[in-house]
């Protein structure tokens, strides 16, 4: 797949991290004093351009709430991409919210974002399940996995549809020696899901001085990226945020 049909995904987690960062306590999620909106975030991003929405309902509810979720559910017109953790909960969630997708991923407490794949070798039962279920219901399952092997395999043994390629260590790898196994990693964990029937999807730590060399990995579908947008966004705005990672993401 060429650079010119990659898919954008918008994250709006972290603009409901600045909301919580006041109003955690409030029984208000939107409205009156209560700012800012991921809901209207998500709308300004596909106005400007944005193929789908992310959103990653946590535990923890550090950042988007169910509330969030519901209200995005009814409001935007493109793709909703629900990340989630392996559980029994967040699935009956997405049952009952009905996203087009759901991206299975890793979840701890003690993160501050989600970092490393999901084990979906470790805990195959567990995530066939998930996946099954959320195909009766019409859902496409996406894995949040490391470009490993064993992983893309098993991924493609529980009937999901997509795989995201986790690009955390090679965004943290960027600027260090590190930089080219990591892109070659990628590469072959691409080469290797298309293989095996999977769409492939990345995300994490994409930004707008790694996208270039990010869209040269084969056969990617789609490239979910949220802090970077929502960090340039305070200074030129959402829409001017949106715009400018697509054209780069197009390689114009």
């Amino acid at each position: 797949m060429s650079s010119q049909s990659i898919l954008l995904g918008v994250n709006i987690d972290h603009v409901a991290t600045v909301r919580e960062a006041r109003y955690k306590e409030s029984p208000r999620a939107c409205g009156q004093f209560v700012e800012p909106d991921p809901v209207t975030i998500a709308l300004l991003c596909e106005k400007a351009g944005a193929h789908g929405i992310t959103v990653h309902p946590r535990e923890d509810a550090r950042h988007i709430q169910k509330a969030d979720v519901r209200r995005l559910r009814e409001c935007i017109q493109t793709r909703l991409n629900m990340e989630m953790a392996a559980t029994d909960e967040m699935l009956a969630f997405a049952l009952e919210i009905l996203p087009e997708t759901i991206c299975v991923v890793p979840e701890s407490r003690e993160e501050v974002t989600t970092e490393g794949g999901l084990d979906v070798a470790g805990q195959f039962d567990r995530i066939e399940r998930i996946v099954k279920a959320a195909a009766d219901a019409g859902i496409e399952t996406s894995l949040f996995i490391d470009p490993d092997q064993n992983q893309i395999e098993a991924s493609a043994k529980t009937g999901a549809k997509y795989v995201e390629l986790h690009t955390g260590a090679y965004a943290n790898a960027y600027y260090s020696k590190e930089r080219g196994p990591e892109y070659d990693r990628l590469v072959a964990g691409a080469e290797l899901a298309a293989e095996l029937g999977l769409v492939v999807n990345a995300g994490h730590g994409i930004n707008y001085v790694n996208v270039s060399e990010v869209i040269t990995i084969p056969f990617l579908n789609e490239l979910n990226i949220g802090h970077s947008i929502i960090s340039r966004a305070l200074f030129f705005g959402i829409d001017e945020a949106v715009r400018e990672m697509k054209a780069l993401i197009a390689g114009v």
